[in-house]
């Protein structure tokens, strides 16, 4: 170490003596700013205007305090080598890069103590030496500003500020400042008015902690005023600033206004609603309130300090409400009112009451109306389908399907919570009613096969079902089930032949009959296929040779009849006799065998013998 600061005395003694007739030209900005915590680079930019350019320059890097005038190395570099001077609050955080136009110093992890001017020396010997600085600026944005108004209320009869709000804003750097506003305007100090007074600390880490206190004039208006406060501070290149939430305080003054409203419920009452009044004045703090009503000024409502409870409402508690303040002073009328209407509906009266009875086709017309001190909405239900709206429901042409309980549902459309409903069961009476528009089924099955018949009929009374089957010995029935207005039966039949089934539904309204015809099947069993056309061609076949049969043994008889071979009588008949007869003997006459025919008496006349041609 001792050798390198005693080439670098030797290298300087040089330098200055060739300083006469050589320059060097040095360029660095006047600051650089960053924020804690962040790479700070300054450079330092240099040319020799010799046109012989130096082999040897040597670069130095040194700092010192702002208003310190010791400085200190923190770097030394030549051609030869590059170090970083040790046991300085650098060592470890700084690096320096070079070139032929100049150097570049890097410090890591800026802090607070890096607040200071940095010099650049740069000296190539025989070609000249230059020094320049640079001012590194830190900057520490502070946390946001913190509010805390007075707890206590303040009255507008203070005749001097009182003391409103305090505000912090803490660790910035540099030191930021506090500005306060009113309802987004700056409050300016003002003698008598306003007074602002801000302390600013040190703390041990470097930080700044500004505090301000606000002193304030209040009036009434500063009721609803919002008081805030804005802390600015610079940042690298910029100021910025950050504004605190705003408070309201607490103004005490006299009343002179009341006011009465309804605080719950909202929008309409109804019978039965609990329903809060409330009534404030202007004043503050509120005093006491005491209520009644316009009708009867002299008798006081039981009330709790603003407010006054009416629980379970009627219609009778409708009318205009008072409230007045106890902190008025004599002969000041303050008073505040308001009207309260307590709505109703009534229950729903339901024309036909309870059941009604109707015979099938009759027409029935039912009302349904509930009084209300609002306008009501009616609509009618069935089986929870709206089958009618309005305050009439007309049942036409009635059927079994109308049977049932309708209920009206009476609404007030601009008060939800009124609500009333009724109902009237509706019975329709008449003769059973088959489900099945057809009345005479005819079915296909094979024998041996289990077939179910189904049967449902409605009426009033209640049908009862039962079965007559012809053309099976084995059936049963497998489903028996009844409701109020609607039996229904289901047998299962096994088909053994051709079968007749009757349902009979009957009750005191009379009867109704559902047949079922059930042909069955032979089961045929055959080991050749069999095809429904080629049956079809068969039959044809058959009859074609009959007729042609017929037709040859027409021709044969008619052709004997003419050689005389067969004699017939009237109506194609053959005659059979004995060669005597009597007047009292009997003919029988035989139909041809192709027809059958009673036998036919004849008795002869005069007992005379008959040729062929004369019978």
């Amino acid at each position: 170490m001792a050798l390198l600061h005693k080439s670098f005395i030797l290298v300087l003694l040089i330098s200055l003596s060739w300083n006469a007739w050589a320059k060097v030209e040095l360029t660095m900005g006047e600051s650089v700013e960053v924020y804690l915590g962040d790479l700070a680079q300054i450079p330092c930019q240099y040319n020799f205007s010799d046109a012989n350019k130096p082999s040897f320059v040597i670069i130095q890097w040194f700092v010192r305090a702002v208003g310190n005038s010791t400085r200190m190395r923190i770097f030394y570099g030549d051609d030869s080598q590059q170090m970083v001077d040790d046991n300085t609050d650098y060592s470890g955080r700084i690096k320096v890069t070079s070139d032929q136009q100049g150097t570049l110093l890097t410090i890591q992890d800026v802090r607070l103590s890096d607040e200071r001017e940095f010099f650049c020396q740069v000296n190539g010997l025989a070609a000249g030496n230059a020094e320049g600085k640079t001012h590194l600026r830190v900057f520490a944005p502070p946390e946001a500003p913190v509010i805390e108004g007075v707890l206590t209320g303040i009255s507008v009869t203070n005749e001097v500020p009182s003391k409103v709000a305090s505000c912090e804003a803490r660790n910035g750097f540099p030191k930021p400042n506090i500005t306060w506003y009113r309802n987004s305007m700056p409050l300016m100090s003002a003698q008598g008015h306003v007074n602002v007074l801000t302390l600013v600390t040190r703390e041990s880490n470097g930080f700044y902690s500004v505090q301000s206190k606000l002193e304030y004039k209040v009036v009434k208006e500063d009721k609803d005023a919002r008081f805030s406060c804005e802390v600015s501070f610079s940042v690298p290149g910029a100021i910025r600033t950050a504004e605190s939430k705003g408070i309201n305080i607490t103004i005490y003054y006299p009343t002179t206004m009341v006011e009465l409203w309804k605080e719950s419920p909202q929008g309409l009452v109804k019978e039965g609603d609990t329903v809060e009044l409330r009534c404030q004045g202007d004043g503050n703090p509120p005093p006491p309130f005491i209520f009644n009503r316009e009708q009867e000024p002299d008798v006081d409502l039981d009330s709790s300090g603003d407010v006054l409870i009416l629980s379970g409402v009627s219609r009778k508690d409708s009318g205009v409400y008072q409230c007045h303040p106890l902190d008025t002073e004599p002969h000041t009328d303050v008073t505040g009112d308001m009207q309260l209407t307590v709505h109703y509906l009534d229950p729903a009266v339901v024309v036909p009451k309870d059941s009604e009875v109707m015979f099938k086709g009759e027409s029935l017309t039912a009302t349904c109306n509930a009084l209300s001190s609002l306008k009501t909405s009616t609509v009618w239900y069935k089986n929870g389908k709206q089958v009618g709206k309005g305050n009439t429901l007309l049942l036409q042409d009635a059927t079994y399907q109308t049977t049932g309980e309708y209920v009206c549902e009476v609404t007030v459309p601009s008060l939800p919570g009124l609500r009333t409903s009724g109902s009237v069961h509706i019975i329709v009476q008449g003769a059973p009613q088959l489900n099945d528009e057809d009345r005479e089924v005819e079915l296909e099955e094979a024998a041996g096969r289990l077939v179910n018949l189904s049967c449902e009929a409605h009426g009033h009374p209640l049908p009862s079902i039962s079965w007559n089957i012809v053309g099976s010995q084995s059936w049963h029935e497998v489903v028996s089930k009844a409701n109020e207005h609607t039996a229904h039966s289901v047998v299962s039949v096994k088909v053994t032949s051709d079968i007749s089934a009757l349902c009979n539904a009957s009750n005191d309204m009379g009867t109704e009959i559902k047949a079922f015809s059930i042909k069955a099947i032979p089961m045929v069993t055959s080991t050749a296929p069999f095809s429904p056309a080629e049956g079809s061609g068969v039959i044809i076949v058959v009859i074609i040779l009959c007729i042609l049969l017929l037709a040859i043994l027409g021709s044969v008889l008619y052709f004997l009849h003419k050689k005389g071979k067969i004699p017939c009588g009237r109506s194609g008949k053959q005659e059979i006799t004995k060669e005597k007869t009597t007047k009292d003997d009997i003919v029988v006459e035989m139909k041809s065998n192709t027809k059958t025919e009673e036998a036919v008496l004849l008795k002869g006349v005069n007992g005379d013998k008959k040729g062929p041609n004369d019978q």
